[in-house]
């Protein structure tokens, strides 16, 4: 299940995409936009700072803006950042280990093709697509 986090971090930036323009958003009209607590919206900002997905600006015109072009995130890389690996089982999770009954598993080919296809779907779906209805 994608959490609120991931869920409000993609509101968070398709906010950001629409209307950053040239300057930083204040924190103040995301959450009033969004509908969402300063509190809470701080501690999903402080998430994206620390992945580089936004830049943030303390003081007087400050506020967040996207670190690039909205086309260029994807909703898998968004959600990956605040919710950890997309993975459906863990032993597809990145640095598990190798499980013993890996030759045998009769399973493991059903979770890698759904594995395939979550991040296929989500990673092939930008801002921008959201922006425009595109996906």
């Amino acid at each position: 299940m994608i959490s609120t986090k991931a869920r409000y971090a993609l509101r968070v930036l398709i906010d950001l995409a629409q209307n950053q323009e040239d300057s930083y958003v204040p924190l103040k009209e995301l959450s009033k936009r969004q509908e969402i607590s300063e509190k809470y919206l701080e501690i999903i900002l402080k998430i994206l700072v620390k992945g580089k997905i936004v830049k943030g600006l303390r003081g007087k015109g400050g506020g967040y803006r996207l670190t690039r072009p909205r086309e260029a995130y994807t909703v898998g890389e968004i959600i990956e950042l605040t919710e950890g690996p997309l993975a459906p089982v863990a032993c597809l999770m990145p640095d598990s280990e190798l499980c013993p009954r890996q030759s045998a598993c009769a399973t493991l080919p059903l979770w890698k093709k759904f594995n395939a296809h979550i991040h296929d779907f989500f990673y092939g779906i930008t801002l921008d697509d959201l922006i425009n209805g595109r996906f």
